[in-house]
């Protein structure tokens, strides 16, 4: 059986691997460069050896085979994972923010699942998958550093956080997340050990190896956010890896009503337990 040919026309001039995006054929530029690599793309009739060719409005995208995935970024099956665990967290006619947006994966899934809005904030431009930035639900807010959120980003706060975010710790993050989060809202942050430990502990391939420094870097996000007002609820590895091979785990967070009444250094037997339960290996 012959697969499938997908085609559109260029709705304006130029990269290739763009325009697969914005012309609906592809659902990120991800995903359009491995197209690209693997010959499926032609443009006219001529298949496309580089991402960056640079195409005239009006051209012929073809693309051979469809997208296996209707999502528009693989962080997205981490959300639904996470999701599954934290039975207790409620989406539907929630007010959320996405954290480290980037395509919108968390965003998709939050709206899949009933969210009333999506604010989908990145320190980044022009990431947000066009399907969701037209989206009316969708509240997109571009070159915004996470680390600057002030109470009066969202007056009143949002009912739950999700939060994907590379290249910066999240125990630099969790006090200002914990700022736009109303008194009884929660937290879905995903940590990824290999921006939480020093570069001493890292393999040459960017990979975290040892269990001992994955716990470690779990446990650091947990102190921050203890430190920060927060409950921890609970902790789950992430179901798929990161794209590096690098072990994920996800925290759930809570802001109490009511202010806590022990030390943030006097870690209770519960927060212990949770924490020693996890499979770091």
């Amino acid at each position: 059986m012959s697969a499938a040919i997908q085609s559109a026309s260029a709705p304006e001039a130029g990269r290739v691997d763009q325009l697969l995006v914005t012309s609906g054929l592809c659902s990120s530029r991800t995903r359009a460069a491995k197209a690209i690599a693997a010959g499926r793309v032609s443009v006219d009739g001529l298949v496309v050896t580089r991402a960056s060719l640079a195409v005239k409005p009006g051209s012929e995208l073809s693309l051979t085979g469809d997208e296996a995935d209707r999502y528009v970024g693989r962080a997205a099956h981490k959300l639904i994972g996470a999701l599954e665990t934290f039975t207790s967290v409620v989406v539907q006619d929630a007010l959320c923010l996405d954290a480290g947006a980037s395509t919108g994966g968390f965003t998709q899934v939050l709206l899949e699942r009933g969210a009333r809005r999506v604010i989908a904030v990145d320190v980044g431009h022009g990431q947000l998958h066009p399907t969701l930035s037209a989206d009316p639900r969708v509240e997109n807010h571009e070159g915004v550093n996470v680390r600057q959120l002030t109470e009066d980003f969202v007056p009143g706060g949002v009912d739950l956080v999700v939060g994907d975010l590379s290249f910066i710790s999240l125990r630099l993050v969790v006090g200002p997340l914990a700022n736009v989060t109303r008194p009884g809202g929660q937290m879905i942050l995903m940590v990824k050990p290999q921006f939480e430990i020093g570069r001493e502990r890292l393999a040459r391939t960017g990979v975290v190896t040892h269990a001992g420094s994955r716990k470690v870097a779990v446990e650091g996000v947990v102190d921050a956010a203890l430190r920060a007002g927060l409950t921890l609820e609970e902790v789950s590895r992430s179901s798929l890896p990161g794209q590096d091979g690098n072990a994920e785990f996800f925290l759930r967070l809570s802001v109490p009503t009511r202010p806590h009444t022990e030390h943030f250094s006097t870690a209770s037997e519960q927060i212990a337990a949770t924490l020693a339960a996890v499979d770091y290996s």
